[in-house]
């Protein structure tokens, strides 16, 4: 077993899980310890600067051989999201011939559900066992930044400049970039390593706003209700039809934005919903916000003001602040087709650190692990698309210095 697959195995065992509930910085305590694994680690392979601030975020910096060449960052995140457990002990390595792959008793990766599978025959996979996710989000870029920063240790004969090295908290729940410390860092552009299939490379994600809306009722026993009870989980449901059904998530794909009732819970009396909306496009965005916004403003006239809502924006699209810099994607694309690795450059329908980071100053676009089936029981990595990657990273330190 080579180190990266040592690596990651082992990152993917911590349990990193953020917590959206727990406003401290990181939100769980699991991602405090995997940054001092990963502290020892760097100081090991002779990134002597490299440190865990005490909010969690892991910076340090390798040395460049050559001078008057822009200075790289690599950027991963240490959580995993909180949609299932995040603690992977048990993961399954398959050299891939075909087929559908078990999963456990209940869950299979099938060919029919991922047709994708079928151009990974010949390729070393990671899967679940299928009751945690697997952690490749992101432990695997995690593994692909530290195997090529010891790749350049061990070959000085590659040119190269200054290389920053990040690792974020709290990237799951949208707060990676919140106290990143973009000045210490001091990198002239960066890289997310956080993208999905071999060749992934983007640098537009959507705008994204969460919205949270409180409805008061009016519970009385039912027996005598007429004319007095309003109840307040049939507002949350004329709410949510009130909005354009082809504009939810599973039906839509591309550049197509999405309103998504991610939480409800209530009763007669009071209910809370959770939307997020997201678009590509600001004047879309801007146009679901105002929309959602008039539903709710003709709801309270019909039901004397049962509702109340906030609507904050998340992130933004990262693409207004990466065109003036295209010559960073064109580094990135050269390098992989220098590879044989054909870019494939398309929207991130989601955000990144990098969307964050961009707005503050650090032009981040994202690149590929080799991960698929994010967030999920089924997700998984192709370990080639991994070593692949590393190549590719390496390869751009080199070419920076052309």
């Amino acid at each position: 077993m080579d180190k990266m697959m040592k690596r990651f195995l082992n990152y993917i065992s911590y349990d990193t899980k953020s917590d959206d509930d727990n406003t401290n910085c990181p939100s769980s305590e699991g991602q405090l310890v995997l940054g001092k694994l990963l502290v020892k680690e760097l100081k090991e392979l002779g990134i002597e600067d490299a440190h865990q601030d005490d909010d969690g975020y892991i910076y340090g910096s390798l040395k460049g051989n050559t001078e008057d060449v822009p200075t790289i960052g690599f950027i991963s995140h240490m959580d995993t999201a909180p949609d299932l457990d995040g603690k992977c002990t048990n993961p399954q390595i398959i050299e891939y011939s075909g087929g559908d792959i078990k999963l456990n008793d209940e869950y299979s990766l099938t060919t029919k559900e991922f047709p994708f599978l079928n151009d990974l025959i010949g390729q070393k996979l990671i899967t679940t066992d299928g009751t945690t996710l697997l952690g490749a989000d992101d432990k695997a870029g995690i593994s692909i930044i530290m195997s090529a920063v010891e790749y350049l240790l061990e070959h000085p004969e590659i040119k190269r400049g200054d290389i920053k090295i990040g690792f974020t908290p709290d990237e799951e729940i949208g707060r990676g970039a919140d106290l990143f410390d973009v000045d210490k860092f001091d990198a002239d552009f960066a890289y997310t390593i956080d993208g999905g299939p071999l060749g992934e490379l983007e640098f537009e994600n959507f705008n994204a706003a969460s919205v949270d809306i409180k409805i008061r009722g009016k519970n009385v026993h039912p027996g005598s209700a007429k004319n007095i009870m309003v109840n307040s989980l049939n507002i949350a449901i004329e709410l949510d039809q009130m909005l354009p059904v082809e504009q939810k998530p599973e039906f839509t794909e591309g550049y197509e934005g999405f309103y998504l009732l991610d939480e409800i819970k209530g009763n007669v009396d009071y209910t809370e919903m959770a939307y997020i909306i997201r678009d590509h496009s600001m004047e879309k965005f801007n146009q679901k916000k105002e929309l959602i916004q008039k539903a709710v403003d003709f709801l309270n006239i019909k039901y004397d003001g049962a509702i109340s809502m906030e609507i904050e924006d998340s992130y933004y699209n990262m693409r207004e602040k990466i065109e003036p810099h295209m010559e960073i994607i064109e580094l990135a694309k050269k390098s992989m087709e220098e590879l044989d690795i054909e870019p494939v450059i398309k929207p991130i329908r989601g955000g990144t650190d990098g969307a964050r980071l961009s707005y503050m100053g650090l032009p981040t676009p994202n690149i590929f692990t080799g991960g698929y089936n994010f967030h999920g029981r089924f997700e998984f990595v192709s370990y080639d698309a991994m070593e692949k990657a590393v190549k590719v990273l390496v390869k751009i330190v080199e070419n920076n210095t052309k």
